[in-house]
C-alpha cells in the first residue's frame, strides 16, 4: 500500500509533471522486487529423492505444460418427486392444474345448460348435478395425477401456443368466473343468460 502510495506521490510530484523513463523504472523496481528464486520441484510418490541443499533449483512454473480447464459438468434437472403427498401439496404441481381443468369444464357446463334449460347454476347443482360434479372430478383428477406420478410434468410438453403457462391462466379465469357467475345469479336471483 505505501509502494503505491509513493508511486502515485511520485508521477504528480515530477517536475515535468509526467511520467519519466526514471520514475517507471523506479516504479517497476519498487512493484516488481523479487528477493529469491523460485522453484518448482516434483517428487513422485512412495519414492521420495534426496536432493543436495547446495544446488539451488533452476526451473520455474513456466516449463510446466498448461492444460485446457475442462468443461463444466452438464446442468442435470432435479429430479422431480413421485410421492402422492408431494404431488398434491399446497405448492406441488397438481392441485391448481385439477382446480383449474375442473372449473373450466364446470364454467362451460353451467353456461351451456344455462342456455338450454334456463337453470341457474343453484338449481343445476340441486338437479343431479353434484353426481356428475364427483364423476367429472374423479376422472379429471385422475387423469391428471397418471402423468405426474410417472414423472411427466406439463410445462415439460408445452409448446407453442397451448403452453402450461397458458393453461394455468384459463383455469383461474374459469374458476373466478364460475365464482362470479353463482355470485350474479344469487344476487339477482335468476339466471345470468
Amino acid at each position: 500500500m505505501a509502494t503505491a502510495s509513493f508511486n502515485m506521490q511520485s508521477v504528480f510530484a515530477a517536475p515535468s509533471g509526467g511520467l519519466t523513463s526514471r520514475n517507471m523504472r523506479n516504479t517497476n523496481q519498487l512493484l516488481f522486487k523479487r528477493n529469491a528464486p523460485v522453484g518448482v520441484r516434483c517428487m513422485a510418490q512412495g519414492d521420495p529423492i534426496k536432493e543436495d541443499p547446495s544446488v539451488p533449483s533452476t526451473s520455474t512454473s513456466a516449463a510446466q505444460p498448461q492444460m485446457p480447464p475442462s468443461p463444466p459438468p452438464p446442468v442435470s434437472k432435479p429430479k422431480v418427486s413421485t410421492k402422492f403427498g408431494d404431488l398434491l401439496a399446497f405448492s406441488g404441481p397438481a392441485p391448481e392444474r385439477i382446480n383449474g381443468r375442473l372449473a373450466m369444464v364446470g364454467f362451460v357446463a353451467a353456461i351451456a345448460v344455462e342456455l338450454s334449460k334456463g337453470e341457474n347454476v343453484f338449481a343445476q347443482i340441486s338437479d343431479g348435478g353434484v353426481g356428475w360434479f364427483l364423476g367429472t372430478s374423479a376422472l379429471l383428477t385422475l387423469a391428471s395425477m397418471v402423468p405426474l406420478f410417472k414423472g411427466i410434468r406439463a410445462e415439460a410438453k408445452s409448446k407453442g401456443f397451448m403452453t402450461s403457462d397458458a393453461e394455468l391462466w384459463n383455469g383461474r379465469f374459469a374458476m373466478l368466473g364460475l365464482v362470479a357467475l353463482a355470485f350474479t345469479e344469487y344476487v339477482t336471483g335468476g339466471t345470468l343468460v
